[in-house]
């Protein structure tokens, strides 16, 4: 099936788009990298859930999502493009869009579902690290209740 992509203004803009991965990013990378030397075990990329979370804890009832601040249309960050201006304001719309249903559909379930902006990942690391743990550790604790 064809996409409807426009063609690169300039061969800088063809490179720069066409290096730009839809996982395993540096961010993606770098979190989950922290994750597993502090000892949890997740999954990455799980497209049997809703939405292919960047890192999932199935069993816990957990996703995470460490969404681009260009990609995801950041709210702080986000600038349309000079160039193809509406195909880009609609594309990161449809994004944005997207983002909400998974959003809404992981509360309805019951799921734990984090979601950060790359510049919250960029700035403050740890804080991001520490929130992720802290679900995974609830999540822990919760199971463990129910089932005892």
């Amino acid at each position: 099936m064809a996409r409807n992509v426009p063609k690169a203004s300039s061969p800088a803009v063809f490179k720069t788009m066409s290096g730009n991965r839809g996982k395993d990013t540096k961010m993606e990378v770098k979190v989950r990298k922290a994750l597993w030397a502090a000892g949890y075990r997740y999954r990455k990329n799980n497209r049997k859930l809703y939405g292919t979370p960047d890192i999932s804890f199935p069993g816990l009832r957990v996703v995470v999502f460490l969404d681009s601040c260009y990609w995801h249309g950041c709210p702080l960050h986000f600038k349309i493009p000079k160039t193809n201006a509406e195909f880009w304001r609609q594309k990161i719309g449809r994004n944005i869009e997207r983002d909400a249903d998974v959003t809404r559909h992981y509360v309805e379930e019951g799921w734990i579902i984090l979601r950060f902006w790359e510049h919250q990942v960029n700035e403050d690391f740890d804080h991001v690290i520490h929130t992720i743990t802290h679900f995974v550790d609830m999540a822990k604790v919760n199971r463990h209740r129910r089932s005892g």
